[in-house]
C-alpha cells in the first residue's frame, strides 16, 4: 500500500514539475554481503517508485576525510533529496560512525540518525525531522491496526539509536505511555506483560516468551536472528526476537520474522525521501533559486564608488555558490568573497537547457565611457533582485594598468557594482598574474632559442635537446609533434639523418619578424619600445622589442575563447611567434614550450565567481582588449551561467568599446567560436556622448565638462543621434532586437531623455528605456529589465557578417562598409604583405579582429556622428592563430598605456589599523 502510494504521489510530481524526480543517494563503504544485500533491496524498491537512487561505493580503505568529502558533495546537491549512510562502515582504517552520521546534511538524513534529527524528535518535533525507517515503519503498521494508540500502555525492548530510543520518543509524543526495557531491566516479564503494545528490538533470539505477552498486544518484532536449523540448507534460520509461534497465540497482531518490519523499513526509507522531495519542492521551484538578496539603502548624494561598496557587507561566496546550484566540490574558494568554479559544473550540467544570452554594448562613447558596466550590473539586479528572475553578470576582469592609471576600475559605479571592488579591480584570484608568467616564457623562449641556434653546433644543439639520461636518449612528447611536423616519422633518436637533426634544431627564427612581446600589468610608457641583450654574457646579440600589457597577450585572448583545458593546451600550442627565414610559421609548440604554459594556466581556465551590491551572482574572468582582441569575458563562464540559470533564466554579458568593435567581435568571434547564440542587445546611450557626436565641444577625461553638456539642446541632441541610429543598425543587421537602455545623468532634462528614447525607437529599436541605476541601483533598471525580457521572447534570426572562407581583404571590406561606413578600404604594402603571408601559412580562414580606435566610427578618432564615404586605411595585419583571429591595424594602437599626469593611484590609500582599502576606483 505505501509503495503504491508513494508511486502514485512521485507521477504527480512529475506532472507538476517536468524533468524532476526524488533523488536518494545510498553510500557504502567496504563489501560486506549482508550490506549489499540491503542496498540492493532499497535500490529495487527505488527504482519501482520512480525514485532517481544512487549507490556509491567507497572502498575498505576509505578514510574517514574520504567519506567527509563524499557526503558533503552529496550535501550540496540539489538532485540528491534523500541521502543515507549505510551501516556498518566496513573500512580498514578508524571511523567515527556518530561523526560520519552527524555530517549528513538534517533536511536529507532520511535515516534520521543525525543529532539533529534525533533531538527533534525526543522534544516532539515530528512535523520538521527525519524518524528512523524502522521506528517510523513500526508506527506505520501499528496504526494499520486500527488500535488508538493515545492512552496505551507501551512497551519498548531495546534503546538503540537505530531503533529503541527512537521508538520510545515516536510511542510518547503519539500520547502512549511508554516504558523502555534493557539488558539492566531486572523485571523483565513483569513489564512485557503490561505491554498494550509491545516492540522488541533486543538483537537476541526468541528472547521473549509468549507466555509474558499480554492479550490481545500487539506486537512488534524487529529482530533478525540466526539459529542452527539441520532442516535447511544453509544449516540455519532466520528467527525473530519474540518466540514467534507461542506469541501469536496471545497477541491480536503480531509481525513475522521475516517478511514484517524488514519490508516495512524499506518502504519508510522510501516514503521518508519523498516526503523530503516535497519539502524541497516547497521551499525551491526546479529551475528557481532560492537567493537571498541585500537590500540597498539609498543615499543622496551619493557617496564616492568604494564608500558604497565598502558599506555593503557581501555574503559569504560559497553561500552565493549554493544559492545559484553548484556543487561544494565544484567551488574553489579563495577567501570569503570570491571563487573559483570547476569545469566539472558544466558537465554535470550538459543536458540543461541554456538561458537567455543578453548582450550590453554601446555607442560609441566619450572618454569617460557611457556606462554599460554600471548597466550591465544594473540589469541584473533588476532582474534578480526585483523581478525575482535565475541571473548571472559575466564581465571581463579588469587591469591594474588602469585601474592605477586614469580609467580607474571596472566594477561598475554608484549603486551597481561588483564587490569587494578593490578585489575586483586588483590581483582577484591571480589569473592576469598568470598570464603574464606564461606569456613572458614564452618570449624568453624566443630569444633564448635565437641566441642558441647563432651560437652552437647542429649536433651541440642536439646533445642538448635531446640528452642521454643515464646512457638513454629519448624524445619529450612536444619534440615527437615536431618530428611528426616535419614528416620525420622517427622516435629514436639516434636514427635521425644529419639532415633531419638540421631541420629538428633549427627554428631558424627571423628576428624581423617576431610578433611575440614581452608584458606586465603595469602603465609604463617608457617600456612602449626597448632594446634587449644589452648584456655582454649575450655576445652582441641584441634587438628592439616591447612590453605591452597584459590583457593585450593573445593568452588572454586564448583564456577567452577556449572551451575547456584540453582546448585550450590546443590553442597555446598553435600561437604563432614569429615566421623562419624560410617564411613558415613558428610556434609555440616548437618552441616547446605548450605544456608548461597549460601548467601556469590550469587554475586560470575556471571562472571566478563574484557578487553584485544587491546579490545577484557575477562570473569575471578574463579581459581581453578590445582592440587588438576581442574584447569578451570567457566562453567558459558564459556556458557554466548559462546552464545555472535554466531555460528562463538570463545571463547578460558586456562587450567591449562601442557595438562597431566590441558588439561585432561578440558576434561574429566569440559567438562563432562559442556557438552559442545572443537573443537580445542592450545598446547603452548618454545624453553626452550623443551632443558630443552632434558637434559639441571635446569632453577630456579629468577635465570639467564645457557648458554644452549642462545645458539643454536638443538640436545638438538630435544632431547627434546619428551615431545612435548606427549603432542600432548595426545590431540589427546581426538579426537580433535591440534594447536602448539610455543612462540617465543629473545634468540631463526629461525633454533631452525622451528625446532619445523616440528617436531610439524610430530607429528599429525593439524599445528604449530611461534608467537611473547609477543611483538606485536594480530599482533605476527594472523598466530596462522589463524592456529585456519582452525582446527575449521575441524570434532571433541571429546571423553572422560574414563567411570566413571568404578571402582576407573581403572580409575587411565587409566590415568596414556595412558597420563602419566606409566606402572602401585601403591596404598599406606591409598590410599587403601579410594578407599574402597569412593566406599562404594557412590562416586566410580565421575571423577579423579590427584594431581601430573606439572613439569614431571611422580610423580617425576626431571624426565623430555617423562619417560616411571615407577610406579605410589598414596599416598592417597581425595573427592571433591560438585565438583563432586575424587583427589588421587601423592607424595607431598603443598596447601599452602611459601614466597620465595625475594618475588615480594618488587616491588609493590603505588604512595600516584596520587594513581597509581607501581612496577613488
Amino acid at each position: 500500500q505505501v509503495r503504491e502510494r508513494l508511486k502514485q504521489q512521485v507521477v504527480e510530481m512529475k506532472e507538476k514539475f517536468p524533468g524532476f524526480r526524488p533523488g536518494l543517494a545510498i553510500l557504502q563503504v567496504g563489501n560486506r554481503d549482508d550490506s549489499n544485500l540491503y542496498i540492493n533491496m532499497k535500490l529495487k524498491a527505488a527504482a519501482e517508485i520512480g525514485i532517481s537512487a544512487n549507490h556509491i561505493k567507497l572502498p575498505n580503505t576509505a578514510t574517514e576525510a574520504d567519506v567527509l568529502k563524499c557526503i558533503a558533495s552529496l550535501n550540496g546537491d540539489p538532485a540528491v533529496h534523500g541521502f543515507i549512510v549505510q551501516l556498518p562502515l566496513d573500512s580498514d582504517k578508524p571511523i567515527n560512525t556518530e561523526k560520519i552520521t552527524n555530517a549528513v546534511a538534517p533536511e536529507k538524513d532520511v535515516d534520521g540518525l543525525s543529532s539533529i534529527n534525533a533531538g527533534k524528535l525526543s522534544r516532539g518535533d515530528l512535523g520538521d525531522c527525519f524518524i528512523p525507517c524502522t521506528p517510523k515503519g513500526c508506527m506505520e503498521l501499528i496504526r494499520q491496526t486500527g488500535v488508538q494508540v493515545a492512552g496505551k500502555r507501551a512497551v519498548v525492548v531495546g534503546r538503540s539509536k537505530i531503533v529503541g530510543a527512537p521508538m520510545h520518543d515516536l510511542l510518547l509524543w503519539n500520547n502512549a505511555t511508554v516504558t523502555t526495557c534493557h539488558s539492566k531491566t531486572s523485571t523483565l516479564a513483569e513489564e512485557v506483560g503490561k505491554a498494550d503494545i509491545l516492540v522488541v528490538a533486543a538483537g537476541k533470539a526468541e528472547m521473549v516468551k509468549g507466555e509474558w505477552i499480554k492479550p490481545g498486544a500487539i506486537v512488534i518484532d524487529c529482530g533478525i536472528n540466526h539459529v542452527p536449523d539441520s532442516t535447511k540448507a544453509s544449516g540455519k534460520r532466520v528467527v525473530g526476537d519474540v518466540a514467534y509461534s507461542t506469541a501469536k497465540e496471545k497477541a491480536s497482531y503480531i509481525t513475522p520474522v521475516p517478511g514484517g518490519v524488514g519490508p516495512m523499513t524499506v518502504a519508510m526509507l522510501m516514503q521518508s525521501t519523498v516526503e523530503s522531495a516535497q519539502r524541497f519542492l516547497e521551499k525551491f521551484q526546479p529551475g528557481k533559486w532560492n537567493i537571498q538578496y541585500n537590500h540597498l539603502t539609498l543615499k543622496m548624494p551619493l557617496p564616492s564608488d568604494i564608500e558604497i561598496s565598502q558599506s555593503c557587507i557581501p555574503k559569504p561566496i560559497d553561500q552565493v555558490a549554493k544559492e545559484v546550484g553548484l556543487l561544494p566540490d565544484e567551488v574553489e574558494l579563495y577567501g570569503q568573497t570570491k571563487a573559483k568554479v570547476h569545469l566539472s559544473a558544466l558537465k554535470r550540467l550538459k543536458n540543461q537547457p541554456d538561458g537567455k544570452y543578453v548582450v550590453v554594448t554601446g555607442i560609441t562613447p566619450t572618454p569617460l565611457g557611457e556606462g554599460k558596466s554600471t548597466t550591465t550590473v544594473g540589469l541584473v539586479q533588476a532582474l534578480g533582485a526585483h523581478l525575482h528572475q535565475n541571473v548571472f553578470a559575466c564581465v571581463r576582469q579588469p587591469s591594474q594598468g588602469p585601474t592605477f592609471g586614469i580609467k580607474g576600475g571596472a566594477a561598475g559605479g554608484g549603486y551597481c557594482q561588483i564587490i569587494p571592488m578593490e578585489e575586483f579591480n586588483l590581483h582577484l584570484t591571480g589569473d592576469i598574474h598568470a598570464i603574464t608568467a606564461a606569456n613572458n616564457l614564452v618570449a624568453a623562449a624566443v630569444d633564448a632559442r635565437i641566441f642558441h641556434e647563432l651560437t652552437q653546433t647542429d649536433q651541440a644543439l642536439y646533445n642538448r635537446l635531446v640528452p642521454s639520461v643515464n646512457g638513454v636518449r629519448k624524445f619529450s612528447d612536444i619534440q615527437i609533434r615536431r618530428l611528426q611536423k616535419l614528416g620525420i616519422n622517427k622516435t629514436d633518436p639516434t636514427a635521425l639523418t644529419k639532415e633531419e637533426i638540421n631541420l629538428f634544431v633549427r627554428l631558424d627564427i627571423d628576428p624581423g619578424t617576431i610578433t611575440w612581446q614581452r608584458v606586465l600589468d603595469t602603465n609604463d610608457r617608457f617600456l612602449r619600445k626597448i632594446t634587449i641583450g644589452q648584456s655582454p654574457t649575450e655576445k652582441g646579440f641584441s634587438r628592439m622589442a616591447q612590453f605591452d600589457i597584459t590583457v593585450s597577450s593573445e593568452i588572454m585572448a586564448v583564456l577567452a575563447l577556449s572551451d575547456g583545458l584540453d582546448d585550450m593546451k590546443k590553442r597555446l600550442g598553435r600561437m604563432v611567434v614569429a615566421s623562419s627565414k624560410r617564411g613558415e610559421p613558428v610556434t609555440t609548440d616548437d618552441l616547446g614550450v605548450t605544456g608548461a604554459l597549460a601548467v601556469l594556466m590550469k587554475d586560470t581556465v575556471k571562472p571566478n565567481l563574484m557578487q553584485t551590491l544587491e546579490g545577484t551572482p557575477v562570473f569575471v574572468h578574463a579581459g581581453p582588449f578590445a582592440n587588438v582582441a576581442h574584447g569578451n569575458s570567457s566562453v567558459l563562464a558564459d556556458k557554466i551561467a548559462l546552464k545555472l540559470v535554466g531555460k528562463e533564466g538570463f545571463v547578460v554579458t558586456e562587450a567591449g568599446f562601442g557595438a562597431d568593435i566590441g558588439m561585432e567581435k561578440f558576434f561574429n568571434i566569440k559567438c562563432r567560436c562559442s556557438g552559442l547564440r545572443p537573443h537580445v542587445v542592450v545598446l547603452v546611450a548618454t545624453v553626452r556622448a550623443l551632443k558630443m557626436h552632434g558637434g559639441g565641444p571635446a569632453v577630456t577625461a579629468g577635465v570639467p565638462l564645457p557648458k554644452e553638456y549642462m545645458e539643454e539642446n536638443l538640436q545638438l541632441l538630435a544632431k547627434g543621434c546619428s551615431n545612435l541610429n548606427k549603432q542600432i543598425q548595426n545590431a540589427r543587421m546581426f538579426g537580433v532586437p535591440v534594447v536602448v537602455a539610455v543612462n540617465a545623468f543629473k545634468t540631463d532634462t526629461k525633454a533631452e531623455l525622451a528625446l532619445v528614447v523616440q528617436l531610439a525607437k524610430e530607429a528599429g529599436a525593439f524599445d528604449a528605456v530611461e534608467c537611473t541605476h547609477w543611483a538606485e541601483g536594480g530599482k533605476g533598471a527594472v523598466a530596462l529589465a522589463q524592456a529585456v525580457q519582452r525582446a527575449s521572447q521575441t524570434p532571433s534570426n541571429f546571423r553572422f557578417l560574414y563567411n570566413v572562407e571568404l578571402p582576407v581583404i573581403d572580409k575587411i571590406r565587409l566590415i568596414a562598409q556595412k558597420i563602419y561606413g566606409a566606402s572602401d578600404i585601403e591596404l598599406l604594402p606591409e598590410a599587403k604583405e601579410k594578407v599574402a603571408l597569412y593566406t599562404k601559412q594557412g590562416f586566410g580562414n580565421l575571423p577579423i579582429c579590427m584594431a581601430k580606435t573606439h572613439l569614431s566610427l571611422s580610423h580617425d578618432p576626431e571624426q565623430k556622428g555617423a562619417p560616411t564615404g571615407f577610406i579605410l586605411p589598414i596599416r598592417d595585419i597581425r595573427a592571433s592563430v591560438g585565438a583563432g583571429f586575424l587583427y589588421p591595424l587601423v592607424g595607431t594602437i598603443s598596447t601599452m598605456p602611459g601614466l597620465p599626469t595625475r594618475p588615480c593611484f594618488y587616491d588609493i590609500d590603505l588604512d595600516p589599523v584596520s587594513g581597509e582599502v581607501n581612496g577613488l576606483f
